[in-house]
């Protein structure tokens, strides 16, 4: 009978269950002591207490009791042991063979690359949100329809700028999230709506990122307009001249070396890291040996893990960029109590993850095996090809909509257990870690990377999702994108004290 379970490395203690496993099932050689959890893990040999517990050939943690072989191992008896080891630097550098590849985009005047056509409506203010959504509302598909090569009118608000510091790390990002996006490709054109007595007024914030105003950026201020009603039909107006102009855009070949994509993992499970995540790894190298670019980010989940972009970190500069940003997240954590092992979430535990250094084996699984380039903050401008880090928190939509102000034309997400995250203007694919999964939500995914249990390779998988991205980035729409997804995901980070 096959084997229902996975020992990923020959070196590791613990195997992974493919399926619900009973009492008394031989596998490896062992009975199991215990009912196992499909994507939970079992002890393949006795661990001592104090030991560490070893998955995909890392350590994940300690045995904080001794553990006999066959016994579940999970929150019970397996602890989280701190940080990696940060010394190796740039000791695992490894360069894709070139491999040119073309997609079918829109081609700005400012020559950057566009992978769909959208009007975009941004907002300074909270205060500004019904404005723009009331914009954006008008523009029906019917009213659209003249308009054929216009992907559609879509409006972002968020919940700051105002009630917070007038300088320092809140409205800095902030103020790169709307300028990111201003400028993003993915826009033929964009309306900027605020209110006027807000902190983030719009001329600094324009002024922030060296924008001026044209036909294809536009500002509104809603006391100068005369309020609510005149700025709707102010912004209407101004939205339908911007349409002519938006729908003369056509798709051209172009070189695959101007495609951005930013990696994401939410819901992961027990499969994650043996997987979609390594498949994407995958993909993310060939777009990297096309002359792409590629942002892993979410810095509180690579923890644990982070030896393992050190040894690929391109200069001593880089590396040490990435540790000032993990010991900031530390401190930051500990400021309230916390400590970044309190990430693995429920449902991330319900799958079979136990610790933050388990899950951050995945997460950084997705990045490849590029080396890394750069290390950035949070929406700031991704410019170095190849593989950037981006600092930013674990939340999947707030990490996201940085990659995307940072200038990602598509965001690839895997997922465990099922996420229903959706991004716009740069669409989001959805990678399923399991087969029940794939099943369970076909709707909302866009390939199936479980066939890797079954004996396909990660690298025929990987080629499959650079396949997936070159036609998204070229038109085809994702799951989330037929389902409406992408306008209340996004989600600035806004660090510090409101007021």
């Amino acid at each position: 009978m096959a084997a229902q379970s996975l020992l990923a490395h020959p070196g590791d203690s613990v195997a992974i269950a493919l399926s619900a496993l009973e009492v008394g099932c031989e596998e490896h050689g062992i009975a199991l002591l215990e009912s196992i959890a499909a994507g939970h893990k079992f002890a393949v040999q006795p661990i001592k207490e104090g030991t560490p517990v070893i998955k995909l050939g890392h350590a994940i943690g300690v045995a904080n009791r001794n553990i006999a072989a066959g016994a579940h191992v999970h929150e019970h008896n397996l602890s989280c042991s701190g940080q990696a080891d940060r010394t190796a630097i740039g000791t695992d550098i490894r360069h894709p063979t070139p491999r040119p590849a073309q997609f079918s985009g829109y081609v700005r005047a400012d020559g950057g690359i566009g992978t769909r056509n959208f009007i975009g409506i941004l907002t300074s203010v909270n205060c500004s949100a019904t404005v723009a959504k009331k914009i954006a509302a008008y523009f029906t598909p019917e009213r659209l329809s003249a308009y054929p090569n216009v992907d559609g009118v879509i409006a972002f608000s968020h919940m700051s700028g105002c009630g917070m510091a007038k300088e320092g790390r809140g409205i800095d990002n902030l103020r790169r999230t709307i300028t990111g996006y201003a400028r993003h490709p993915n826009f033929a054109s964009a309306l900027l709506i605020g209110l006027g007595c807000e902190v983030n007024q719009i001329d600094p914030l324009l002024a922030s990122a060296a924008l001026q105003r044209t036909a294809d950026l536009q500002t509104l201020i809603i006391q100068e307009a005369g309020g609510t009603m005149a700025a709707i039909e102010a912004g209407i107006k101004m939205v339908d001249a911007m349409l002519p102009a938006a729908n003369a855009a056509t798709r051209q070949s172009v070189s695959a070396a101007h495609l951005t994509i930013g990696l994401q993992c939410g819901a992961s499970d027990g499969y994650s890291a043996l997987t979609a995540n390594p498949a994407l790894g995958v993909a993310a190298d060939l777009l990297v040996a096309a002359g792409g670019k590629v942002v892993l980010s979410e810095t509180p989940e690579i923890y644990g893990a982070e030896d393992l972009l050190l040894r690929r970190a391109a200069s001593p500069n880089v590396a040490q960029d990435l540790i000032d940003r993990l010991d900031w997240w530390e401190n930051y954590a500990a400021r309230d109590g916390d400590s970044l092992d309190n990430n693995p979430s429920p449902g991330n535990k319900a799958g079979g993850i136990t610790t933050i250094l388990e899950k951050s084996l995945g997460a950084v699984a997705k990045a490849g095996s590029s080396p890394l380039n750069a290390v950035i903050d949070y929406a700031q401008p991704i410019t170095t090809p190849g593989l950037s880090f981006m600092d930013s928190p674990g939340y999947d939509p707030c990490s996201a909509t940085g990659q995307i102000a940072g200038g990602a034309h598509l965001i690839l997400f895997t997922t465990g257990r099922g996420s229903v995250f959706g991004s716009l203007p740069a669409p989001t694919i959805k990678l399923a870690s399991n087969a029940a999964l794939a099943r369970n939500m076909s709707g909302d995914m866009d390939v199936d990377c479980s066939s890797v249990l079954g004996g396909t390779s990660i690298d025929a998988i990987g080629s499959g999702i650079f396949d997936v991205i070159l036609a998204t980035a070229s038109g085809k729409p994702t799951a989330s994108e037929r389902l409406g997804l992408g306008e209340s995901e996004w989600v600035p980070w806004v660090p510090g004290a409101m007021y």
